[in-house]
């Protein structure tokens, strides 16, 4: 029988230059994905696949995180005297419980492997999770979730995957595939920001990770590998090398790269008309929107 996944690490140290000059002031974790943070959205999927355990490799200036969590009893003792009691609900579901998270620092910014290494003294000898709070995925049932579901039935390690176009191999680890079991691959080899002529697959590792506590003994060799960093793709990989199992996880349901402008915004449309309140209206504006911009298009078509 496996045993059961309850700790997750976040590694939410980066520095969110892609992001700046917003992020010269707060961390990128908590910029707001409609009236939510990005964090919230990584905690809620973690929640709901019953993490019991959240660890978040930290690093200098994300103090903002810490008190994002923690209660604020002026202002729900606030909402309470107004009777505003919905938003009070709302506000604390950003709320857990004392002891719940724990954080760790990451000194040096030396690649996502090394992050998770950071966490390593809190995991102990139990697997593990890992969310990367850039991937923001929109499903019916939470993506961790589905994950550990397929982990109680494989064990190893299970790593979250879906296609991406050829050309964008570079940007990714890349899955060797020894065996399409449709939602479930067995992976052979793990090869990180392949060019694509030298991908062996477009089947590609997004941040969601069900690991074995051996991946973090791999981690603790603190082997360089692309771009000078500790990969936690070749840590992986070393499983696999020694027979270990390694799983690609094809999800249901729809990712967004909420590390790069355009995925945010992206993000921003696709869960602003899933909103009820928001739908009628925001839908309104889009196509107005859209109707000037083709106006404006055929005008200057005409002027030249």
């Amino acid at each position: 029988m496996q045993r059961k996944v309850k700790k997750a690490i976040f590694p939410v140290a980066g520095l969110g230059t892609r992001f700046l000059p917003a992020t010269k002031s707060i961390p990128k974790e908590i910029l707001t994905l409609v009236d939510r943070p990005l964090i919230q959205y990584a905690i809620d999927e973690a929640r709901a696949a019953g993490i019991k355990e959240f660890i978040f490799v930290t690093s200098r200036g994300k103090s903002a995180l810490e008190d994002y969590f923690d209660d604020a009893p002026e202002l729900e003792a606030s909402l309470r005297r107004k009777g505003k009691t919905k938003l009070l609900e709302t506000l604390r579901t950003s709320n857990m419980d004392s002891g719940a998270i724990a954080y760790v620092r990451q000194n040096q910014p030396l690649g996502l492997g090394h992050a998770v290494w950071c966490a390593r003294r809190l995991i102990g000898n139990e697997p593990f999770a890992v969310l990367l709070t850039d991937d923001v995925i929109a499903a019916d049932k939470p993506c961790l979730q589905q994950m550990i579901e397929a982990h109680a039935e494989t064990g190893g390690n299970v790593v979250a995957a879906m296609e991406v176009p050829p050309e964008q191999t570079a940007s990714y680890g890349v899955l060797d595939i020894a065996e399409d079991m449709s939602s479930l691959v067995r992976v052979k080899g793990m090869v990180e920001k392949p060019k694509p002529e030298e991908a062996p697959s477009n089947l590609a590792v997004i941040g969601r990770y069900i690991l074995t506590p051996k991946v973090m003994q791999n981690l603790n060799k603190k082997k360089e590998g692309a771009g000078g960093e500790i990969q936690l793709t070749d840590a992986i990989a070393e499983e696999i090398a020694v027979g270990n199992p390694v799983y690609g996880f094809r999800f249901r349901g729809q990712r967004y790269d909420c590390g790069s402008k355009a995925g945010f915004l992206q993000a921003t449309v696709a869960f602003g008309l899933a909103r009820d309140d928001l739908r009628e209206e925001f839908n309104e504006f889009l196509h107005e929107m859209i109707i000037e911009r083709e106006a404006l298009r055929v005008a200057r078509t005409v002027a030249e």
